[in-house]
């Protein structure tokens, strides 16, 4: 009973959320804002748990001296002073905990993120080399792109923009539909997988 409880209870709440879905009315609608409202509460559970696997991770790292453990002790004290002065203060404007996270977190935030500029231009570098036609017609699209997106492009050729737009507007939105259609089929199959308990990878032991 010890496995088949959490089956039995993912399938009827998974269900439940279907049919407040295809049919808003009572009892279902309500259930299905239930559910939802129950859905915060675990999640809130989940992120108290985050955080402390978190600071369990962290301090045993730091108790055992491993590589980078300073990190770790920058990490714990950003985490503590965000919570206490979240919690003591408020997070309105004016606030310490407003000002760390504007002047603090969001500066960090931005560093991480141009980071990514360059593995994006290193997995370019790579990706665009014409090996076979698929890659070249890669190449192609993006150099045009990239010309009709920049001043220069439309000094050289009025109607690289319009290249452009037609690459991004076509080809590029049927590739994102085609994309955005195996996620959805990927959703539907791992939910029902789920719900029908054949997925039980959330199960410990399974």
């Amino acid at each position: 009973m010890k496995r088949q409880a959490p089956l039995i209870i993912t399938f009827l709440a998974g269900f439940a959320m279907i049919l407040g879905y295809f049919i808003p009315h009572e009892p279902f609608g309500s259930l299905q804002q239930i559910l939802n409202t129950w859905y915060m509460v675990v999640a809130a559970f989940a992120m108290i748990l985050g955080v402390g696997n978190l600071v369990k991770l962290h301090s045993a790292k730091i108790r055992r001296r491993s590589p980078g453990f300073g990190y770790s002790y920058v990490l714990l004290a950003g985490l503590a002073a965000m919570a206490l002065f979240g919690i003591t203060r408020g997070i309105e404007p004016g606030t310490v905990f407003y000002w760390m996270w504007w002047n603090m977190h969001v500066p960090m935030s931005s560093t991480m993120f141009s980071l990514l500029a360059f593995f994006v231009a290193s997995a370019s570098y790579r990706a665009f080399r014409a090996r076979n036609v698929e890659a070249a017609l890669l190449l192609i699209a993006g150099i045009l792109v990239m010309i009709g997106r920049v001043p220069l492009g439309d000094m050289i050729w009025s109607r690289f923009p319009d290249v452009a737009d037609w690459i991004m507007n076509v080809p590029n939105a049927a590739g994102q539909r085609a994309i955005l259609i195996g996620i959805a089929l990927g959703v539907v199959s791992t939910s029902l997988r789920l719900l029908l308990g054949i997925e039980r990878t959330y199960l410990t032991g399974d």
